[in-house]
């Protein structure tokens, strides 16, 4: 399939009633990899009911979920992270995570997500500033697990430290209310870019991962001059200069010396096939 098909199936897919959050990371997968082609996403997702198929009947409370999904990913399959996988792009890929069974927090996350949910769990991702985890039950009853930990339950305290850790704040509540899928996907694709912003040599995933981005319904405007950045860094400086210019217009009402800066940017751009 070609890269603008899977990129159609992405926009639509996130702009349906209910995204399928499963099937987005997939498609960010795809995009990764062109070779996987559509054999190798339905092959995940026949992975991914397998490993539903293998949880145990009868889990009837929260906690009961949670230990299950701990006993059979994090323990028996070894579902887990590493300081490792920060420095792989495989990582952020679901496809891989599946494979490797090595992921990012967010992914492995995902997995567990998605094995609880074809098995009726009562399951969300939790963002937690800088680690996201999986929560289990209505808000009063909350139980949290670390999917990255290979499962380990987490108590308040742990839940704190670990925002402290990551921002040196204090645990909101707000905090621990289930994400939205798509902005689970967007932080997937945040992942990706921060990986490739340390690699300048992989342009072309920065370019992919932003593109991606810009075709979720709700996303920072700013991803369009980051976007018109990549296609200059790539040598295509006119169509950098007039997403630039485009971007110009969008800020201008609000921040015209941002706009100028950004059209001096784009004349610089130009001025680079002079």
């Amino acid at each position: 399939m070609h890269t603008s098909e899977w990129r159609t199936r992405f926009a639509e897919e996130a702009r349906a009633e209910r995204p399928d959050l499963a099937a987005l990371c997939l498609l960010i997968g795809a995009e990764a990899d062109p070779g996987l082609g559509q054999d190798g996403l339905d092959a995940a997702e026949i992975e991914l009911d397998r490993l539903a198929g293998m949880l145990p009947y009868g889990a009837a409370t929260p906690r009961a979920w949670a230990a299950a999904l701990a006993e059979l990913l994090g323990g028996r399959l070894g579902f887990h992270g590493t300081d490792a996988d920060y420095r792989r792009l495989e990582s952020s890929l679901l496809p891989e995570v599946l494979r490797r069974r090595r992921g990012l927090p967010i992914l492995l996350s995902v997995v567990w997500m998605e094995v609880a949910r074809r098995a009726g769990g009562p399951v969300y991702g939790v963002g937690l500033p800088g680690h996201f985890v999986v929560g289990f039950g209505a808000p009063e009853d909350q139980v949290l697990a670390d999917p990255y930990a290979a499962g380990r339950l987490l108590t308040g305290a742990d839940a704190e430290l670990l925002v402290a850790g990551a921002t040196g704040d204090k645990l909101d509540p707000s905090m621990l209310a289930p994400a939205d899928p798509l902005q689970i996907v967007l932080r997937v694709l945040n992942n990706i870019r921060t990986w490739a912003a340390g690699r300048p040599e992989r342009t072309d995933v920065a370019l992919w991962a932003v593109e991606l981005s810009l075709l979720l319904p709700a996303h920072p405007a700013r991803l369009r001059f980051e976007r018109a950045q990549l296609l200059v860094q790539r040598g295509d400086f006119l169509g950098g200069a007039a997403e630039m210019d485009a971007y110009a217009e969008i800020v201008d009402a609000v921040e015209p010396g941002a706009a100028e800066s950004v059209r001096r940017t784009a004349r610089a751009a130009r001025a680079q096939l002079n």
